[in-house]
């Protein structure tokens, strides 16, 4: 047992300090000490502010000090508990006059970090992690699932800055005192995950496999900085479950642990399990309990109310977005396969949400079946109720592209790590459009994933057309409709002679009639192209000039399978 007793609230700004402020920040000027918990993270954008929540930590990305100045009554009158600026701030007369009316407390962010790192940081330690409960449960005499706290009381046992790391070395928390150890841990803090060059040494040398096997504590020996440097020396203990491997922790030492300090390592791996297990558990209860919310909303329902008022997006207008990732070509189906593709679709829903919170923090998110839904609210732009219909109209567009922008900007974040594609759905504010809202941003990301629409985000405006195709062509092939007339003639035709008629038809089709175009596309001569096509005229019994037998041959070529 850890005799170590956190006395602050969970979420404070001094809680945030002492876990972060070795390595990420430092307080300018401010009451570490304000009682009040943290409410959320929120990314402060002059273009485009969200809705902060009460007593939210603002991000301030891209704001000078002299932007703080205006900044800070603002953030005063909606509560905020303190505003992070990039290092180096210096706390002018004017600044700190400033914090002080307005109560918000000034925080610098180190150079080196990133505002990703920062916000992932401040989520990870701000997550509740109890659920179902009223009062807050205590493992060890700790809350539970608070791994900061719990890598704090382990660094103070062994007197030794501490990672807990999952068993893709990716951290999952961090003791203080970070800047005593060496620039890998630096490394390895800043970008939650220990840097590529220092897992493979250690993999080399059988590191993870000899720490894997065993209960007891390793001594790593000290790794290759380059320039004749090396790292500091490490102690690593398994975390288990079982026969489960859940993890690891990480002491950097100057020495081999003394035999008492060993086992108070391998007691404190034994509650980190205990730790790990309710962070796993009631992260899984939250996913469940928010899918179950955000797919009894969408339905549209008698129960859509209830769950838009737990969600907190009652009577509001909300924009439907519907996220998948698209399929990638694969040697052949099995079961790692498809057990990699959950894994991928939970965590694309898992960015997702964050990435809503830090616009809106009433937005919500959740993965139901294959794809990932996000709720965002959206600001009433438009008119008023009543407003004329052209109005309403245009107001609804206006949503549509700000979640448009939400989206194209949630990929650009994500990368290609993963690829995804994003319908956007027609602003709604009540709960029987929400049903429909949903239907079209399903038929919307429809078209992306089949890869007719040319977009990664899209809304129903955009790629209209082609979802009324794909739609007819589900109806044609339901039926079992096979083509007729004049392009079922030609079918036959090539299939008899292996000419290349039907093929000549759809490039010109789609070049407009412009021969030169169509003759590239389909790699022959021009006049070579020309001849076929007065073929294919004869041959097929169609009238060229005529714009309705045109139409009628491209909607087939289109929408109806060819025969065989």
């Amino acid at each position: 047992m850890l005799p170590i007793v956190n006395e602050r609230p969970r979420a404070s700004l001094g809680r945030v300090l002492d876990d972060l402020g070795d390595t990420l920040l430092e307080l300018v000027h401010g009451d570490p000490e304000r009682p009040e918990e943290i409410g959320g993270v929120a990314i402060h954008d002059p273009l485009d502010e969200p809705a902060l929540p009460r007593n939210a930590l603002v991000l301030g990305t891209g704001l000078r000090p002299d932007d703080a100045l205006t900044l800070l009554p603002d953030l005063g009158r909606q509560h905020a508990v303190g505003l992070v600026l990039r290092s180096p701030v210096t706390a002018s007369d004017a600044l700190v006059e400033a914090a002080d009316r307005s109560g918000v407390a000034l925080l610098a962010l180190t150079r080196g970090a990133t505002w990703a790192q920062l916000a992932a940081l401040l989520r990870s330690l701000l997550a509740e992690g109890d659920v179902g409960v009223a009062d807050a449960e205590t493992l060890g005499g700790m809350p539970s699932g608070d791994l900061f706290a719990l890598a704090n009381a382990i660094g103070a046992l062994l007197d030794a800055p501490i990672t807990i790391e999952d068993r893709s070395s990716r951290v999952l928390a961090f003791s203080g005192r970070q800047d005593e150890a060496d620039q890998s841990r630096v490394e390895t803090i800043l970008g939650r995950q220990v840097p590529e060059r220092y897992f493979r040494m250690l993999a080399d040398r059988g590191v993870f496999g000899e720490l894997y096997r065993s209960d007891a504590p390793l001594f790593v020996e000290p790794l290759p900085l380059g320039n004749g440097k090396f790292t500091v020396p490490r102690v690593a203990v398994a975390v288990r479950a079982g026969d489960e491997i859940l993890g690891s922790i990480w002491a950097a030492v100057r020495e081999p642990l003394s035999e008492e300090r060993s086992q108070a390592l391998c007691d404190a791996a034994k509650l980190v399990a205990l730790h790990l297990l309710r962070v796993r558990a009631g992260a899984d209860v939250q996913r469940r309990l928010r899918a179950d919310l955000v797919s009894t909303a969408l339905e549209g329902g008698s129960g859509a109310r209830e769950a838009l008022t737990r969600l907190g997006l009652a009577d509001q207008p909300v924009a439907v977005l519907a996220v998948a990732v698209l399929d990638t070509p694969r040697v052949a189906p099995s079961v790692e396969a498809d057990a990699s593709r959950t894994t991928e679709r939970q965590r694309l829903a898992d960015a997702l949400a964050m990435h809503l919170s830090a616009i809106h923090p009433r937005s919500a998110a959740a993965l139901v079946g294959d794809v990932a839904y996000g709720l965002i609210p959206v600001p009433e732009t438009g008119p008023a109720s009543g407003a004329p219909r052209e109005q309403s109209e245009q107001s609804g567009t206006d949503g549509e592209q700000r979640a448009s922008r939400v989206a194209a900007d949630f990929l650009d974040r994500i990368g290609q790590r993963i690829d995804a594609a994003v319908g956007v759905g027609p602003v709604t504010r009540d709960i029987a459009g929400l049903a429909a809202a949903r239907a079209t941003a399903d038929r919307v990301l429809r078209v992306l994933i089949t890869g007719h629409g040319g977009h990664r985000v899209a809304t129903l405006a955009d790629v209209h057309v082609e979802s009324l195709l794909l739609e007819l062509r589900d109806l044609v092939t339901v039926r079992g409709d096979r083509p007729t007339g004049p392009v079922a003639r030609l079918y036959e035709y090539d299939a008899r002679r292996g000419t290349h008629l039907v093929e000549t038809l759809r490039a010109w089709l789609d070049a407009f009639g412009d021969v030169i175009a169509a003759a590239a596309a389909v790699y022959v001569h021009p006049n070579t192209f020309r001849y076929r096509l007065r073929r294919l005229a004869e041959v097929g019994g169609i009238d060229l000039d005529d714009a309705d037998a045109r139409f009628a041959a491209m909607l087939q070529l289109r929408v109806v399978s060819p025969p065989g």
